[in-house]
């Protein structure tokens, strides 16, 4: 299934209406969740401590706190600051599982200025649920909540 992410930016360039760091990303978690079929889970998690993450603004089940960057999908999407496309988390060692019906994961850094603000994680009940065409517009979509709010 494909979906039109240049529409999806632009729906969520024009929600992001204030420069609120919270509110654009509470929004930005329930846009999504809304608008991306097949997700179980999307949310922020934030950097306030060196080399672990708080959970931040989410829609979904209630998540596991804190995570540290060694740790995990989320952790190794802050640590590298890459983002990061898993098909399926239980092959991965170190997954954190929140949730159990969580089975593939997609987590895009948030960097400003040279600095890691957060990660944003979305989750799929579905195997292989991200293709090359997800992480592009996830990545997208991240860039303009960036560009669109104050995350000094």
């Amino acid at each position: 299934m494909t979906h039109d992410y240049s529409l999806l930016n632009r729906q969520l360039a024009a929600l992001l209406d204030t420069r609120d760091w919270l509110t654009n990303s509470a929004q930005t978690c329930a846009f999504i969740m809304q608008q991306v079929p097949d997700l179980n889970w999307v949310g922020f998690y934030l950097q306030h401590q060196p080399e672990l993450l708080s959970l931040g603004p989410f829609q979904g089940k209630p998540a596991c706190h804190p995570i540290p960057f060694a740790k995990g999908v989320c952790g190794a999407a802050a640590r590298t600051r890459s983002t990061q496309r898993v098909d399926d988390v239980h092959s991965v060692a170190d997954h954190i599982a929140c949730d159990a019906d969580s089975s593939a994961e997609l987590v895009v850094p948030v960097v400003v200025a040279d600095r890691l603000w957060g990660v944003l994680d979305l989750d799929s009940p579905r195997r292989g649920r991200f293709t090359d065409e997800d992480q592009a517009g996830i990545e997208a979509l991240v860039a303009t909540f960036i560009e669109r709010t104050d995350l000094a």
